[in-house]
This record gives structure tokens, sequence and C-alpha cells, in this order.
């Protein structure tokens, strides 16, 4: 997918996100938010997007959002102020193969719905493997390639439109297990109808 091709998709989304896509995604970003608050430390969110999740952490947690769109930080960064989610410690425009902290910044990196977005998810990987501390969680949660059914038949379809739709519909779950120092500890369908995985891993 080309990075021009990102930033223009997420132009369009950003106004009407939230009712769309983030409606269907609400469960994964629930149970992950509560996974995560019971956790302590500072927190990285890959591709906040609007910022959906951010009045869902708890107060002990210091969280960072990232996103390369500019359109979904305005709403994220409005969001913050409307709910005075102290919490939210910095949102940053960024792209996510480049990520611009130190190695072992983050305690937790969370990834939601955005690893079949940007080009290169092997590089955003290892970003995010570079910038979580040892003995750190990583979240994901994603849409995989179903391998059979009509599903797997429409995402096929699907598949060459990337460019235009902003996403990946056949995008591979080996992908996301090639970072070395990762290991999957957990792993789970969820609604609706199974869509989208929820993953978590430890860093070695």
């Amino acid at each position: 997918m080309d990075i021009n091709a990102v930033r223009t998709s997420y132009s369009r989304w950003a106004p009407v996100y939230d009712r769309t896509f983030g409606a269907v995604t609400h469960s994964g970003r629930r149970k992950t938010t509560w996974q995560v608050n019971l956790r302590t430390g500072t927190v990285l969110e890959v591709g906040v997007g609007t910022g959906m999740s951010l009045e869902h952490y708890l107060p002990h947690l210091s969280v960072t959002g990232i996103d390369y769109s500019a359109e979904m930080l305005a709403r994220a960064r409005a969001r913050v102020e409307r709910l005075n989610l102290g919490h939210v410690s910095e949102l940053r425009q960024m792209d996510a193969r480049d990520l611009n902290f130190p190695d072992a910044s983050f305690d937790t990196v969370v990834a939601m719905h955005v690893l079949s977005v940007v080009p290169d998810p092997e590089r955003v990987m290892a970003e995010i493997a570079r910038v979580l501390r040892p003995g750190g969680k990583l979240f994901i949660v994603n849409h995989f390639r179903r391998e059979s059914g009509v599903l797997a038949f429409l995402e096929r379809l699907a598949a060459p439109m990337a460019n235009v739709i902003g996403w990946h519909a056949d995008f591979e779950v080996e992908t996301v297990l090639r970072e070395p120092t990762l290991r999957v500890e957990s792993r789970a369908a969820l609604p609706p109808a199974g869509m989208m995985t929820s993953m978590v891993f430890a860093k070695s």
C-alpha cells in the first residue's frame, strides 16, 4: 500500500470513521483497553485514529498516541480536550515505520486495526518491538485473511482495491509473527462473526 494513498484514504474516512468502521470495531477496542488497564506504566497506541479508545484507558496509565493522518489526529485531540483526558500525555503525527522514540520507551504497545493499513507492516512490527521494553506486552487487533468460505472469496476480490478502501482485505496473519523478539501469548476471534482477531505478544 502506498503511503500517499493511506493519507488520502484516511482524510476521507476521518469525518465518518466513528460511525462506520469505528462502530464495527467496538468490541475489540473495549476488550483490548480492559486488558491494558490491568497493566501499569506507559502505553503507546500506534494508529490512534480519532482517539475512540482513549477514554477507555484508566488514569493510572500514561498514554501516547500516534497516527499518520492529520485529520484523524485533529479529531483525537478534540476528543481529549472535550473529555479532559489527563492520562493522554501526547498525540503526535508520525509514520509507524519510523517511530521517533528511543529504544525500550514503553511498557505496553497497542496496535488496533493498523497493521493491514500501513505500507511495510513487517517494518512497523520491528519498530514496535524496538520501542517496547523487555518484558512488555503488545496488543494487536486486526482482520486477517480467511482461508475458505464466502468471506475469503470477497477478501480476494477486494485485495486489488487496497489503495482505494484504505486497508488490505487479504492481510496474512504470518506478517505479524515474524518479529523474533515477540512471542504470542494468546489469540482469540472477536465479534461480529469472528471478523477480527485479538492477539497478545510478550517481548523477550
